[in-house]
């Protein structure tokens, strides 16, 4: 098979990019989703949003669903998951055009603003990038650009050079003087665009420093990744290799192993540094050749538990399909035919009855089936929106390589 060198559109959490890259010139005949397929599953999401934007109150967002009560969890703007809701809806929009869902996303963004000033966490990629970034990429309101710069600054302001990371967590000083935690990979891809639009390198300097610590350290021979690496802030030495939503220390947890992957395949695409294309290899050989992966894809809730009464995790398996389906582009070859039909798999088994809920049902979520915290006891079998955000977001990648 020939290829060929082409500018291409790389999506990355909400921003697309064009970019320089090689492209399988047969890209589109190796596909094995349908248009129809893609499609249904789209208008289906929009059908369950309309179902969950009746139930949200205006004050929050929406964070889970309880069927045994048939009660709404929200959340508020100050919460991780906050940009979820709002950047699902502007996935939605982007495919139907539909001014409702628009709306309803802009309202939420106006809730969710104020946090462009919060330098208490470390989840401004998620809250602001999925959200605003989304938000300026559909409308161009410029607006939204300021609120996003803003966001990177205080979020930048966790850096610690000494340590070479973002201090993720400032909870539980008893046990952690400087938490780092996996999922923190997901942020850089904010700070990568930061200096891009402001012209400012520093934020881009931040991001590639944190994911070449998180290289270091994070990492077992394995390739699986521990959850909480803990540093002594004066010194930059590892105090404690942990986990917070794992079995065990020694365990991977499912979403964190999505979280590595789909950080480390961002930084290369942003990079074009080969280190972070190589740990993205590798990552995906511990997922899909792990022995406890289901037939279906769909992980346990961490890599060490398996049996028919261990939750699935179905957040993790959309994060990993997303993560795939751009992995498949920036590879070639067999390689990317793998990837590419894994992330089919995983994408043909979250629409089917097992993981996707019938319209009208689950609250209003997509997906049913994903597992949040499950050694605190904390949402377990249950939708959660990022699950909802990360699987919308593999449906309009795949589209995408429907369309070139």
């Amino acid at each position: 098979m020939k290829n060929r060198t082409t500018t291409r559109k790389v999506w990355g959490l909400g921003v697309a990019l064009m970019i320089m890259g090689t492209v399988n010139a047969q890209q589109t005949g190796k596909l094995t989703l349908t248009k129809t397929f893609i499609d249904k599953n789209l208008r289906e999401a929009i059908a369950q949003y309309h179902t969950l934007i009746k139930r949200v109150p205006g004050d929050v967002l929406p964070r889970t669903y309880i069927k045994a009560n048939d009660s709404l969890v929200t959340a508020k703007s100050n919460t991780w998951i906050a940009g979820f809701y709002p950047g699902t809806l502007l996935y939605l929009y982007e495919y139907s055009k539909a001014d409702g869902l628009l709306a309803e996303a802009e309202k939420r963004l106006r809730l969710l603003e104020k946090e462009k000033d919060n330098k208490g966490t470390h989840d401004l990629g998620f809250m602001l990038y999925c959200s605003f970034g989304n938000a300026l990429r559909l409308t161009g309101n410029t607006h939204y650009r300021d609120v996003l710069l803003t966001g990177a600054e205080s979020l930048a302001s966790r850096f610690n050079a000494t340590v070479g990371c973002i201090r993720s967590w400032d909870h539980n000083g008893d046990k952690w003087k400087f938490p780092v935690i996996i999922d923190n990979m997901m942020n850089l891809e904010f700070l990568n665009w930061a200096s891009r639009v402001s012209g400012n390198p520093k934020y881009a300097e931040i991001s590639t420093i944190h994911a070449n610590t998180t290289l270091k350290h994070h990492f077992r021979a394995d390739n699986s990744s521990y959850h909480v690496i803990d540093y002594d802030p004066e010194t930059g030495v590892v105090r404690n290799k942990h986990t917070h939503q794992g079995a065990d220390h020694e365990s991977a947890w499912a979403r964190g192993q999505a979280w590595g992957l789909y950080g480390y395949t961002m930084m290369y695409r942003d990079t074009q540094n080969e280190n972070y294309l190589g740990q993205a290899r590798k990552i995906a050989a511990f997922i899909l050749d792990n022995p406890s992966l289901p037939e279906d894809g769909i992980p346990y809730w961490d890599y060490s538990v398996s049996g028919a009464d261990v939750p699935r995790d179905a957040s993790a398996a959309a994060i990993t399909a997303s993560a795939l389906l751009e992995l498949s582009e920036l590879t070639t070859g067999t390689e990317s035919l793998r990837y590419l039909r894994d992330a089919e798999r995983i994408l043909t088994s979250l629409s089917s009855p097992a993981y996707k809920a019938s319209i009208g049902s689950n609250g209003g979520f997509i997906l049913e089936h994903s597992t949040g915290h499950f050694p605190a006891n904390s949402e377990i079998d249950v939708p959660l929106s990022y699950a909802d955000y990360y699987y919308v977001e593999a449906l309009m990648r795949y589209q995408h390589l429907l369309n070139q």
